[in-house]
């Protein structure tokens, strides 16, 4: 039986990406030398890394000014990292969702924060909407796709003061003005690699302002002085992040992607408006093409456990919802296909059916 991956994170990588990582960690370049085992600073591994910087830079059409860099630690470390590097006074912060909230707790440690606005009170259901953002804060930091509510911001926001964004889920999703941020940070795990490795996309001359020592390893122009190699980088999920860029541009960048990702959600989110026994739980204006939640109507909550059995009996993985929202998630990043989210669409159907 042919399975279909909807897990939230780590999550489906492209199949060619998959073998093509696999084979050179059999034989890297035909070293006779895994590329588990080589050097980071061997000269065969140098261009993985440049070739990597540079589809990230060419895909999302970032401008002069900018370094891209690979760090270990996954988002949550970012969440220190930013206002370590970026906090002087003030920062201000979109309570979006569980990773938002993380974000926001680790910047009160370095100085005052604002809560914009927050849709917590009604389960992050909603982005919120006619907030202010403070004119003296250093920067409004947002999580643009909420993975376990459901919700996403598709569109770079325009506020008085710059951005700086948590892209984990969605980044290589859409196109992206890079111009309107300070900072870009992503964990790989989800859309673009394997776990291990975090994707930054820093502005030059936004970094060494912060009235603080910053320890080493936890400050950004480290990094950037030294393409990321100022310690052994994750060098397994950046060459697995290499092939997912190439075969991201080879598909036709992320223009293709988001025409993809429209796609899969109307066939998605296209369904459970006409299927009477599942509701969606996003806002519908707001609803993520990444991770799309949805439960059983109220008057078929007691077939929650029922379909879901259905459902990974016909090959649906990773389509149990998180535990704050209950019922269902399908996650659709880049490398779901419309053969999936069409799989998922008949189990539906047939369960309906049968009911």
């Amino acid at each position: 039986m042919k399975k279909y991956n909807f897990n939230a994170g780590p999550s489906m990588l492209p199949r060619e990406v998959i073998e093509k990582t696999a084979q050179q960690c059999l034989d890297f370049n035909g070293s006779g030398l895994s590329l588990m085992e080589i050097s980071h600073r061997a000269k065969d591994f140098q261009p993985v890394v440049d070739e990597a910087v540079a589809l990230v830079k060419e895909l999302l059409n970032v401008p002069e000014g900018y370094s891209v860099i690979f760090l270990g630690g996954g988002a949550s470390l970012e969440f220190c990292m930013i206002p370590y590097n970026f906090l002087i006074k003030k920062a201000a912060y979109l309570n979006t969702g569980v990773w938002a909230k993380k974000a926001m707790k680790e910047a009160k440690l370095f100085g005052e924060v604002v809560e914009v606005a927050s849709s917590a009170d009604a389960n992050y259901t909603f982005i919120p909407k006619d907030w202010t953002v403070p004119a003296d804060a250093d920067y409004l930091h947002i999580t643009t796709n909420n993975t376990i509510y459901g919700t996403e911001i598709r569109k770079d926001l325009d506020v008085p003061v710059r951005l700086i964004a948590d892209m984990s889920s969605d980044i290589f999703s859409r196109p992206v003005d890079v111009a309107k941020y300070d900072a870009i940070y992503a964990g790989a795990q989800k859309n673009l690699a394997m776990a291990g490795v975090t994707i930054v996309i820093v502005k030059d001359d936004a970094l060494g302002k912060a009235p603080r020592e910053i320890p080493t390893m936890l400050d950004y122009r480290t990094h950037v002085d030294k393409g990321s190699m100022f310690n052994t980088p994750p060098v397994v999920p950046i060459y697995s992040a290499l092939e997912n860029l190439r075969w991201i541009k080879a598909q036709g960048g992320v223009e293709a992607m988001d025409k993809l990702a429209q796609q899969r959600a109307e066939i998605v989110y296209g369904e459970i408006d006409r299927n009477k026994m599942f509701v969606g739980t996003a806002k519908a204006e707001d609803r993520s093409l990444m991770n799309i939640c949805f439960v059983m109507a109220d008057e078929y909550k007691e077939l929650e456990k029922d379909f879901l059995d259905f459902a990974v009996s016909k090959g649906m993985v990773g389509v149990k919802g998180h535990r704050s929202v209950g019922g269902f998630r399908a996650s659709c990043y880049n490398a779901q296909t419309i053969e999936g989210c069409n799989a998922l669409v008949a189990c539906m159907k047939e369960f309906e059916a049968n009911h």
